[in-house]
């Protein structure tokens, strides 16, 4: 039986110093575990559309040399010997740099199939069915939900939460749901890609149940949680972990604060702004507040009540030195994998169901 590819040790092995290519690479492994799903998959087509009686019959090995490391194939058969496999056909031996890259983009792109099959049969003459890489991809899916599940560390000293919002097919029309992305540093100093969780939108009640599951897999303790605006986030972070510090993004409160301010004031009111989130101690930062607010308090009083409402979460990072402060006081950390997620489906309109979408998202996981 072939070997799923292990997303967790291959995480490890790269951070430990191993490549990503040679014949013990990082990404051998699961270019031989997509090629053999691939001709799988392929076989059982054959299988249902040959009029003769005919079955599986084992495997045949042989020896594959690729741009990434040389790798033993394992090549299914039938009883008749009719199946002729098209990916990699019978006496090859190479695979190509560009076979390799449609491999990819078969694990890659779990819902782009139109466009996949017309690049592959157009470049390589070979006819790749949705149903094959739906096979493909669908891989995956155990994977992924052994991924979601996994036991996590007891203690993470920060933890980024945030959202973004990806289109998703349902009941015959494309919807906006929240993807939920929990983002931590382990006690190693590494980060870590803690659970990704889908959502009708996003909500405080929501995250509630993202906490309670981060503390069921083992999640006892964090010291500081980093979080955008969103109501009632700080004290749903507090119904599970008490004693856990909520930094609100600063990034997110300015953000929020422009858009009542008018656009001939925007530039000045800025520049008032930046001592009070720049300052060397929350000292001084309170007595830049006071000072925005003697300026610009009667003018825009909304913005100036917002940021004395939310001091007590905007300010925690005021507590710990430059270096700890440039880490939590925004969630910069996760957006930058969000920045990757878009990428990846900027170009895609929607997918037509949450497991496309995960599939899709899945070869990111490791690298946020």
């Amino acid at each position: 039986m072939t070997q799923s590819f292990d997303f967790n040790k291959a995480l490890a092995e790269l951070q430990s110093g191993k490549g990503l290519t040679g014949e013990d690479g990082v990404l051998t492994p699961l270019i031989k575990q997509l090629t053999e799903a691939a001709l799988k998959v392929e076989l059982e087509q054959h299988l249902g559309f040959d009029p003769q009686p005919n079955r599986k019959n084992g495997t045949s090995k042989k020896t594959i040399k690729s741009s990434v490391g040389q790798f033993e194939l394992e090549t299914p058969r039938d009883r008749t010997g009719s199946f002729e496999p098209q990916l990699v056909k019978k006496n090859q031996t190479k695979l190509t740099p560009e076979i390799e890259i449609k491999i990819l983009s078969m694990f890659a792109l779990g819902m782009s199939y139109r466009d996949i099959r017309g690049h592959v049969q157009e470049k390589y003459g070979i006819e790749i069915s949705e149903a094959t890489i739906t096979g493909v991809t669908d891989q995956l899916i155990p994977e992924l939900k052994a991924w979601q599940s996994r036991n996590l560390d007891t203690l993470y000293p920060f933890i980024w939460l945030d959202a973004i919002h990806h289109k998703i097919k349902e009941n015959g029309r494309y919807v906006s749901k929240a993807v939920y992305t929990v983002l931590g540093i382990n006690i190693e100093g590494r980060k870590e890609l803690l659970g990704l969780y889908v959502s009708e939108s996003e909500g405080a009640n929501y995250w509630l149940s993202v906490l309670t599951d981060l503390h069921n897999r083992g999640v006892c303790d964090i010291l500081i949680a980093c979080v955008d605006g969103l109501k009632g986030f700080p004290e749903a972070i507090g119904t599970i972990y008490p004693e856990t510090e909520v930094q609100q993004c600063v990034i997110h409160q300015k953000r929020n604060s422009m858009k009542y301010v008018a656009s001939k004031h925007k530039k000045a009111l800025m520049a008032d702004l930046k001592p009070v989130y720049r300052a060397a101690t929350i000292e001084a930062a309170e007595v830049a507040l006071d000072e925005l607010d003697a300026k610009w308090g009667k003018l825009y009083p909304i913005v100036i009540e917002s940021w004395r409402r939310k001091w007590s979460n905007l300010s925690i990072y005021f507590k710990y030195p430059d270096y700890v402060r440039k880490a939590i006081y925004t969630t910069n950390a996760i957006e930058a994998g969000h920045r990757q997620f878009r990428k990846l489906t900027k170009t895609k309109g929607g997918s037509p169901n949450e497991n496309s979408l995960m599939k899709l998202l899945d070869p990111v996981t490791d690298s946020v």
